[in-house]
Parts: structure tokens; sequence; C-alpha cells
């Protein structure tokens, strides 16, 4: 651990580097990843040999952080919040896009389920009569079905 790289703001994430084995980093954002970034690696993801560790700086040194970039894990938030106190969390753009994204992917899902039951009853019906089915195209020439393929 570097004390020394320690700045007002800092994040704090997890990561798989060889063979799958997690580590639990520490940067200062203001050093953008360049000399002085660093400021602690951790094997694993568990929150107390993490905290156990960072409590050993002095306090001075971890109350000069004021704002902490992390993702919505529980431990990493345990580990901010006991060591980092008077930091204010700020959760990464990353992880609240993808949660966004991922929401979004699920309510397409679902509505293209619908459009495929909705356009088999339209061509059931039809059928029945010896007709067929011309689904209803949008102005780019798709059809609902197809819109939300």
């Amino acid at each position: 651990m570097y004390p020394q790289n320690i700045g007002p703001y800092l994040s704090i994430d997890e990561t798989a580097l060889s063979r799958g084995e997690l580590y639990t980093i520490i940067t200062n954002k203001q050093a953008k990843g360049k000399k002085g970034a660093l400021v602690g690696i951790f094997k694993g993801t568990k929150a107390e040999p993490i905290i156990d560790r960072l409590l050993r700086l002095p306090v001075s040194i971890r109350n000069k952080v004021q704002e902490i970039t992390l993702d919505m894990a529980h431990s990493i938030k345990q580990i901010v919040k006991a060591c980092f106190p008077k930091a204010r969390q700020v959760t990464d753009r990353f992880h609240v896009q993808k949660l966004a994204l991922e929401a979004l992917q699920d309510i397409r899902i679902k509505h293209r389920w619908d459009a495929i039951d909705q356009e088999n009853q339209h061509i059931k019906q039809p059928r029945a009569k010896n007709g067929t089915f011309i689904p209803t195209e949008f102005s780019n020439g798709d059809t609902r079905k197809q819109l939300l393929a």
C-alpha cells in the first residue's frame, strides 16, 4: 500500500488478473492511470482482510479522502464505509449503464414475445378461413416483431 498516493478522489474495484484470481484495486483518480495511480492491490475481494489492512493507515490520511468511485458490490461498500467514513460514495457510470441496459433488454424481450404471440393469433384467424395474414409494416419496412428483434 502506498499511503503517499492517497488523494481526495479514489476508485476501488475488483478485477480478475490471471487464472481467474480476483484482486481488489484502489487507485488515485487524480493520477489518471499514470505514476502514483496505484494506492493498493489486495488479493481477493473479501472485505474483512482489506479493511484490516487499510485501518493500519492513520486516520488523518484516510480522512483526506472526499470521494470514492465504486461498483455496487456489497463488500466494496463495506470497505469504504469502514475505512473512509467521511468519503462520499459514487457508483461508477459503467455499472449504472450496465444495469439500465439490462433492464431495457428485459423490457424489449418481453414486448417481443408479446408481439410474437399477437402475430401468431392474427395468423390463426385468417388461416381458419383459408386467408392469409399480412402484418402491418412501419415506415422503415419492419413489422412490430422485427423491430423488437
